[in-house]
This record gives structure tokens, sequence and C-alpha cells, in this order.
């Protein structure tokens, strides 16, 4: 008879709260930079950012809030927003990031869906709070991140609590329970697929697990030597994982608030020593643009993440040929955390032909430990990778999801998560995304690498995108595959 030997190490569980306990303890005097709404900057360290989330869960305690609540946020990259991740999560509650960029009526779906007891948001989304406020009868407070002195003026008779006031009467001595590891930490609603948007709903272990994959080398390779500037929305799939990974790495925080142009991004790059970077190819554009016109170079920037949607070639070639800036192709989604492929080469790869490296990286990449992909034909049954199969791709891992939140049935098939793309994968591992599958491409959704969302407009600006590969009937999974699915007991659509 077998005896199960276990091993003889501590137990110790994996939760959002010790990111920031270790940046503090061992990064303590590592700054966080943020351009505020008010126009100013901010600045503080890992050790200040912990005490006022601790302030933070002290005074949502104060409130009523309990241990699985969720905490709705809308606000933009900033120093505030990052307390509210940890302040929320740390004691148990379950922070709700929420995209203003969806229509109201979403939005006000997605916060009665979340039943969130509190919204914490911006000041330039009072507005919004406004048309929300009456449509959401189970919020009890809404909490403007800012000071008594910038309160915005609302129309509607909604009873606002300042931020700061909040925190006030507060002293952060406060010690971070010790949570069960699977307990929810995040929600992320996904609206690129049929019907109401769903929520992806993550735990403290899939957090800290992306955390420690979003920082490996062959991935966005964060260390305690770089300065970090996410422009990637805290609203948008908690920004990649980076407000997670900066910390567990000690790396400096650059937050730009919705200082977007590209003036104001070059300017807070150069005066912070930002060292790399990640957002969507719109926002991108836009800084290039200035700097062409400005004759402008970067002093510091050595590498950048492109996802959002597809990547233009001569974005790479420009930001490599021009800038010496290295441009990493990624794509994940929302019910990916959303990390799940990068395009870097490995040390044989970069000795190949420079055409041959530019093929390469010009794909959505390959994966990073703790992701497992396939792509799989009409009958079920696996592809061959040679960069010519093309079928459904699927994946799985530790930060993928198993259901959506608040839905009994389950979209895996055989264990993986059907992701709705068509894709391709070559003999070096590298997928390729070459369409969408019908079942989703019908809802609206956009195609995009990191996190897919149907969304009123992008990262820079308020225009309407539509589809980014449009679907071609020779290239797509029948819709018999997802007849099949919904035969084998698992409804819904795969995204």
């Amino acid at each position: 008879m077998t005896i199960l030997l276990h091993g003889q190490m501590m137990d110790v569980p994996l939760t959002v709260s010790s990111l920031l306990a270790h940046a503090s303890r061992h990064f303590g005097t590592t700054e966080i930079v943020s351009k505020r709404i008010e126009g100013d900057v901010h600045r503080y360290t890992y050790r200040d950012c912990e005490k006022r989330a601790k302030q933070l869960a002290q005074a949502l305690i104060g409130l009523g809030v309990e241990s699985g609540e969720r905490i709705g946020t809308l606000a933009w990259n900033g120093y505030r927003h990052l307390e509210a991740y940890y302040g929320t999560t740390g004691f148990g509650a379950v922070c709700h990031t929420i995209n203003p960029r969806l229509f109201p009526d979403q939005i006000a779906w997605i916060i009665n869906d979340a039943d969130d007891s509190y919204i914490l948001f911006d000041t330039t989304f009072a507005q919004l709070i406004d048309r929300l406020a009456q449509r959401c009868p189970r919020v009890r407070g809404w909490i403007v991140l800012t000071d008594d002195a910038h309160l915005p003026a609302m129309q509607s008779p909604t009873p606002l609590i300042s931020y700061e006031t909040l925190l006030e009467p507060h002293d952060g001595a406060f010690d971070w329970p010790l949570l069960d590891e699977r307990q929810a930490s995040y929600l992320c609603y996904t609206s690129g697929t049929t019907g109401n948007p769903k929520g992806a709903l993550y735990s403290h272990r899939s957090t800290v697990l992306h955390a420690f994959g979003a920082s490996l080398p062959d991935a966005m390779g964060l260390s305690s030597r770089d300065s970090a500037l996410p422009v990637v929305p805290m609203f948008h799939v908690n920004a990649w994982g980076i407000p997670h990974a900066a910390p567990l790495t000690g790396a400096k925080l650059v937050f730009p608030g919705n200082h977007l142009d590209g003036k104001s991004l070059f300017e807070l790059m150069e005066t912070e020593r930002v060292t790399c970077s990640n957002g969507v190819p719109t926002v991108w554009l836009g800084l290039l643009n200035y700097m062409k016109e400005a004759g402008v170079r970067f002093s510091s920037l050595q590498r950048t993440g492109i996802g959002g949607s597809a990547c233009p070639p001569a974005m790479l070639r420009t930001f490599e040929n021009e800038y010496g800036v290295e441009a990493i192709h990624g794509w994940g989604m929302t019910e990916m955390s959303p990390i799940g492929t990068l395009a870097k080469l490995n040390s044989e790869q970069s000795q190949r032909p420079p055409e041959e490296q530019r093929r390469l990286r010009e794909k959505q990449g390959h994966v990073i430990y703790g992701v497992d992909m396939k792509i799989v034909g009409d009958d079920g049954r696996d592809l061959p990778w040679d960069g010519l199969a093309f079928g459904e791709l699927h994946v799985r891992g530790p930060w993928v999801i198993e259901r959506y939140f608040q839905k009994d049935d389950s979209p895996l098939v055989n264990g993986w998560f059907p992701t709705g793309d068509v894709a391709t994968i070559d003999r070096d591992g590298f997928m390729h995304i070459t369409d969408r599958s019908k079942d989703v491409i019908k809802s609206g959704g956009r195609v995009d690498q990191f996190d897919r969302s149907r969304e009123p407009g992008d990262g820079a600006s308020g225009r309407r995108r539509g589809g980014l590969h449009r679907l071609r009937a020779s290239e797509v999974v029948p819709a018999a595959a997802a007849r099949r699915r919904q035969t084998q007991g698992r409804g819904g659509h795969a995204r």
C-alpha cells in the first residue's frame, strides 16, 4: 500500500495583502507617483500606501462591510485606486473594478448583478454616477476618491462620502487577517460574450500566481530596478496585473491618471525615469505621433507591452528601430486574469534571420508558465502545431476561470476553457489568432489581446471601435462546436 508522504514546508496562504506587505517591509521607500486628476503630481512610498490601505480597511469595516461583500470602483490609475485594490481585498472583501467606458445601462446592470455595497469613484465620473445612483438601489454609499474641497457638484440627491474624510479617523494600526487563499479577491466583468456581461471572479491564490507569472523574464520582466507606468487602465483586468507584480518585485509605480495624451505621457515617463510601460496601440500611436512632431526621444524607456488589440507591425518596428525600445506583443482575456501569451524570443530564435524573427514577434506569442493551450477541430480532437492548421483555441491554468460569477454551468470542455478565438500554433509554440468563432462574433464583441470587452471607446478616445478580425466563413470553427458543447451540458457561450 502506497502511503502519501507530505512535504514539511510552511503552509502560508497566497493572499493579495501579502504583496503590499512585502513591498512595504522590504521596499518601503520605493515611490508610487501619480499624476492626479487635479493636475498636480502626488508621490509617496509603498510603506505609506500600505498604511492608507489599512485605514481604508478599517473604514469599510466600520461601515459594516463584511468579508465577501463587493466594493466597486470607477476610477483611473492612481494612488487612491491602488489603495482601494488592497484596502478591500486585504480584509476579505472583493474589489470589483468597473469599466466606465461601457454604456450606462451595462454599468448599472453590472453593479446590480455584482450586488456592490459601496462604489468608490473619481470626480471625473460624477455625471455618470448621477445617472447610475437611482438605478442601483442596493448600493449603500458612494465614496468620492478626493477630499472635501474637491467634492463634485451632483445633480441628483446622491449622498456622497469624501474618501479622505472617510480615512481620517483611522490610524492604520490594523493587521491583515489570515485569509483562505481560495477566497475571492477581484471581480471583473467582460461584455465580449453573447447576452449580458459575465463576471470573472478571481481568488487570492490566482491573483498572486498571476503576479508571479507576469513578473517572469519572458513576460513583463519586472524587477526592483524598474520604474513601471501602466497606461492600461486599472479597470481593465486589473491593469494586466501590474499593480500586483510591481509590489511583488519592488518596482516603482507611476500612474498617469486620466492624462493619456502623448505629451503628458512622454513628460511623465521622462520625469520619473520610466523603464517599462503597457498599453493599447491607440495610446502608443498618440505618443509616437507626439514624439515625432516634437522631435524628442526616450531617455529611459526600455520595453513596452502592447495589447488591447492587435499591434500594427509598423508600430513594433517604430519602437525598436527608431527609439530602441523593445515592443512586446501579448494576448490574454478577462477570463485569464488576463495574461496568456507574449511574443518574446528565446536564444535560438534570436539568432534567426531578422525577417523570421519579425514574423514570430508579430504573432500573439508563447505561453508563460501557468498557462497551457491547444487548438481543436470541430470534432474536438487536438490539431497539430504546424502554423497551418487552425482551430478553436482552448486554455487552462491556475488563473483561468472555471465558471462565471453566479453561474451554475461551467463553460469548460474536458477541463479546458474555450476562448472563442480561432488560432494557429507553430512549431515554436507561437500562437497566432486568425478569427473569432461565429457565436462570439454575432454578439458584437471586439477581438482584443489581453482583454476583450465591448465598450464605446478605447484607451485614448471616445471613438467607437468595431471587431478587429472580420468573420471569414473559411476560417471559423463551425457552429457545430458550440452546439456540441451545449448538448454536453455546458451552457453559455465561449468568449
